[in-house]
């Protein structure tokens, strides 16, 4: 799935155009017909709903149907090892970063992280981010703007993971670094309290998971979830059957099909274990609260709809935001349109009152705990985290 990683280097190219605020109004689409408007909805309620779509956001939909889907089509027919996916994170190097952003290299115990400060990070609040490329591309690189625009809004450091990625390490690898960043956090003497964590796409699938394992490893609960178009359900049925199916300017359906099998084979070289979990599936009681964002009528509406359900009926306070017509992960096209800037403002207030709201750990706290043995088969096993922490320049 190199929708994510092709979708950045669009916005390479388009660093300098500034935003836009014409709206078209619209009527509420079938997606989410009847969904109350802007709220904050509580657990259980219907979910928030962002119409006007504007016409750069529409113009920047119909450049990726136009280019990048009938790309992704290809490759869904030959998903060969040879696709350069490899280089796509280096090459986002020449994407300029955010003026007075800094950045400092931390390595984990199995891949690279870096701590990006936007300047105005005056709390103890911190971020940990998960970037989305369909556990195969993408990196520190391609999500450098996004994640420094969400440290400016927050006005919280984030910690960017290079996680390891298929072909050549199964998820749970990448589940183990997103632990082993928690952990380093909690090193450098952050509270749980005040760390958020946040991802993309299948950044999202990792920021679940990554929260469910932690349970599993005696280690406290974040103060919340931020999911961008998160992938939440492994098995791609609900997706293909949804309505919406085919208005997703960016993933066609046999994206999904090919995308399927990539982690089943990833994980049979490597373990016998059961390779596919989604958090859809998990026992989700005890989280922290959670924010979802997503397009109305992209590929992965039905898991951020689906994963909002059962986090609701789980007790887990979710609010589910849903943005007229906006493509996959369009927080990352604040360079060009404005529904993303305002939605990056929106996970900015929703860090801000998770990490002031003290209330969720003490009796979630407990909660946790009693549910570790249970969760523990639902979640996959990572290995034992030693970390030997050092910087790089």
């Amino acid at each position: 799935m190199y929708g994510d990683a092709l979708f950045h280097s669009v916005l390479a190219h388009f660093a300098s155009v500034q935003d836009c605020g014409d709206e078209v109004p619209v009527t509420f689409d079938e997606v989410v017909e009847g969904a109350a408007a802007r709220t904050p909805a509580p657990s259980g309620s219907k979910p928030d709903f962002f119409p006007g779509a504007s016409l750069r956001s529409q113009v920047l939909a119909h450049a990726l149907r136009v280019t990048v889907k009938p790309l992704l089509a290809v490759w869904a027919q030959w998903p060969s090892p040879l696709w350069p996916a490899g280089l796509i994170d280096p090459a986002a190097r020449i994407v300029p970063p955010l003026r007075g952003v800094g950045r400092q290299s931390v390595r984990l115990e199995n891949c690279d992280a870096e701590l990006i400060d936007a300047g105005n990070t005056g709390t103890a609040t911190v971020v940990l981010y998960l970037h989305g490329g369909g556990f195969l591309t993408c990196g520190l690189n391609t999500h450098r703007r996004l994640v420094s625009r969400i440290s400016a809004s927050a006005g919280a450091a984030v910690l960017s993971v290079g996680y390891r990625m298929m072909p050549r390490h199964p998820i749970r690898d990448a589940i183990a670094d997103g632990v082993d960043g928690y952990r380093w956090l909690l090193g450098q003497g952050f509270d749980a309290e005040k760390i958020v964590i946040a991802g993309d796409s299948a950044g999202g699938y990792l920021t679940f998971m990554t929260a469910l394992t932690l349970a599993d490893r005696d280690l406290p609960c974040p103060a919340g979830l931020v999911a961008l178009s998160p992938l939440t359900d492994m098995d791609p049925a609900g997706k293909l059957a949804h309505p919406g199916a085919d208005r997703c300017p960016v993933f066609p359906r046999s994206v999904l099909i090919t995308f399927a099998g990539l982690p089943d084979q990833g994980a049979r070289r490597r373990t016998t274990g059961k390779p596919r979990i989604s958090p859809v599936d998990c026992i989700l009681a005890g989280l922290p609260p959670v924010l979802i964002q997503v397009g109305s009528t992209e590929m992965l509406y039905p898991d951020a709809e689906l994963m909002a359900e059962r986090l609701a009926a789980a007790g887990v306070p979710v609010t589910l935001e849903v943005w007229d017509r906006q493509v996959h992960v369009f927080q990352a096209a604040a360079d060009l349109i404005p529904e993303a800037d305002h939605a990056i403002r929106q996970i900015g207030n929703f860090i801000r009152t998770a990490t002031t709201a003290r209330t969720i750990h003490g009796d979630r706290a407990d909660e946790m705990v009693a549910l570790r043995n249970i969760r523990g088969r639902h979640v996959m096993r990572t290995t034992p985290v030693r970390m030997p922490v050092r910087h790089l320049g």
